[in-house]
C-alpha cells in the first residue's frame, strides 16, 4: 500500500494529521491537473487553479466517508469533483442575476460581442451525465482524459482496462459526445 493510499484511508476516518499530511504529496499532481483544465476555460474565469485545487480536495477529504482503492480512484474522484466544481461556477456565472453569462465590455470593443462558453461547459456536462446513463465506463474514461487531463494509458490503468479498451471507449463516447451536443445546438 502506497503512502497515498494509506494517508487516503486515515484522512477519511478522521485522522486530520493524515489529512495534513497528505496535502503535499498530491498538491503538485492536483495542481498540475487544476491548471490543465484551467487553461481550456474561457479568458476572464475568475476560478483560479489554487482555488479549484483547494475547493476539490475539501470536497473529497471533507465530505461523506470513501473507501479509495488507491491513487488512480483518488485521482479520477478528483477530476470529477473539479468537473462538478467548474460546471457549478459556469451556471452560476449564466444566473440572470450574475449577469446571464454577460461579460463586462469597454465601449471600444461594443462590436464585438462573444458567446459565453460556460455555455459549452454546462453543455457538455449535461452530455456527459446522459453517456453515463449509457455507457458509464465511457464517460468516466472522458472525465479522467478531458477534466484530469489524462493520457489514454493512464486513464486506461486507472479503469483497469488496455489502451486498446481505452482508445475504442474514446473513439465512441466522442461521437457519442459530439452527436449529442450537435442535435442540442439545432
Amino acid at each position: 500500500m502506497s503512502d497515498v493510499t494509506r494517508l487516503l484511508d486515515a484522512a477519511v476516518a478522521g485522522d486530520a494529521r493524515a489529512a495534513a499530511d497528505l496535502l503535499p504529496l498530491v498538491y503538485d499532481e492536483l495542481r498540475k491537473l487544476a491548471a490543465q483544465r484551467m487553461a481550456a476555460e474561457a479568458s476572464g474565469q475568475t476560478l483560479q487553479p489554487t482555488a479549484l485545487v483547494h475547493e476539490a480536495y475539501l470536497r473529497l477529504i471533507g465530505g461523506p466517508s470513501q473507501d479509495w482503492n488507491g491513487r488512480g480512484h483518488f485521482f479520477a474522484a478528483a477530476a470529477e469533483a473539479m468537473r462538478r466544481i467548474l460546471v457549478e461556477a459556469a451556471r452560476r456565472r449564466n444566473r440572470e442575476r450574475h449577469g446571464g453569462g454577460r461579460r463586462p465590455q469597454s465601449l471600444a470593443d461594443l462590436d464585438a460581442v462573444a458567446e459565453s462558453p460556460d455555455e459549452d461547459v454546462v453543455a457538455l456536462s449535461d452530455a456527459l451525465d446522459r453517456l453515463a446513463a449509457a455507457n458509464p465506463r465511457a464517460a468516466e474514461l472522458v472525465k479522467l482524459r478531458y477534466f484530469a487531463g489524462l493520457t489514454g494509458r493512464e486513464a486506461a490503468r486507472v479503469l483497469g482496462v488496455s489502451p486498446r479498451k481505452a482508445d475504442q471507449l474514446w473513439a465512441y463516447a466522442r461521437a457519442w459526445l459530439l452527436d449529442c451536443l450537435n442535435k442540442e445546438s439545432r
